[in-house]
């Protein structure tokens, strides 16, 4: 067990953390992974945690929040008649088969190369956040065929190795087909289920790599994280959705878009500086 010295501030800062996610995700209706995963390594690395699987802690942990966010925000969807589920089934198996080669691919990575792709990743998903146009299209239908073959793995796949649900990649590939993006932001919360759910299980199964993990680190998903962070969210998510209503959100999302760049410029840095 470790000392009270050592758990409580993690908790507290993992609650901080928790909590602002929380808000954002209400706000901006931005999944939490994308805040989540490099607030968690910078926690956990600030407060003296050095394993060198930390990454993969990091990656699994909001992958097993998004677990529980992603099944309370399809069933809220479904009961409003959202969600696309011939989308979902023509979609899920190859998502989920890409999800758990992920999960392969991150166990065998080194935490500076997870860093990169977190970090090129996350430039992309913020430029787009920032400059991209709701009339933009690749089509006027989701892919079939060969297309949805190679695309839906790699949705699953790429969603991993950033610890994210569905929406950083599925709400704009769905967007960009033709999806009405209510629709899509539904859809795609189900997306994050059939992510989440097998590679969570997977990260459960792997051994970690020796000292300096975060305390109550099973496998790859540290407990105290996951429930600190589900529990704030879901006090304080409701907080971000009356200010959406209150307030325009258009101008905080560009804003927001900026800052994960910068998230992602600082992993850049790390993964190449140490």
């Amino acid at each position: 067990m470790p000392e009270l010295s050592e758990f409580l501030p993690m908790l507290a800062l993992i609650m901080a953390i928790g909590a602002i996610a929380g808000v954002i995700a209400g706000l901006l209706g931005v999944g939490g992974g994308i805040v989540l995963v490099p607030a968690f390594f910078f926690a956990f690395d600030g407060l003296g945690y050095g394993t060198p699987d930390l990454m993969q802690i990091c990656l699994a942990t909001s992958l097993a929040t998004i677990v529980v966010t992603s099944v309370r925000s399809v069933l809220g969807h479904n009961r409003k008649g959202a969600v696309d589920w011939d989308i979902l089934r023509g979609w899920g198996i190859g998502i989920a088969i890409g999800a758990a080669l992920g999960v392969v691919a991150a166990t065998g990575l080194r935490g500076p190369v997870l860093m990169a792709i977190f970090g090129v990743l996350g430039l992309l998903v913020g430029l787009y956040m920032a400059f991209g146009k709701s009339d933009w299209r690749l089509g006027e239908e989701m892919p079939h065929g060969a297309g949805r073959a190679v695309t839906a793995p790699t949705l699953g796949f790429l969603s991993v190795l950033m610890g994210i649900g569905g929406g950083s990649f599925g709400v704009p590939l769905m967007t960009l087909y033709n999806v009405p993006i209510h629709r899509a932001v539904a859809t795609a919360a189900g997306f994050g289920v059939i992510i989440a759910v097998p590679s969570v299980i997977g990260f459960l199964l792997v051994q970690g790599e020796g000292p300096g993990r975060p305390p109550f680190t099973v496998g790859q998903v540290n407990l105290v994280a996951f429930v600190a962070v589900v529990a704030m969210t879901l006090i304080t998510t409701p907080w971000g959705v009356r200010l959406a209503h209150a307030m325009d959100p258009k101008p905080l999302k560009r804003v927001f878009a900026f800052f994960i760049m910068l998230m992602a410029l600082n992993m850049l840095r790390r993964a190449i500086l140490g």
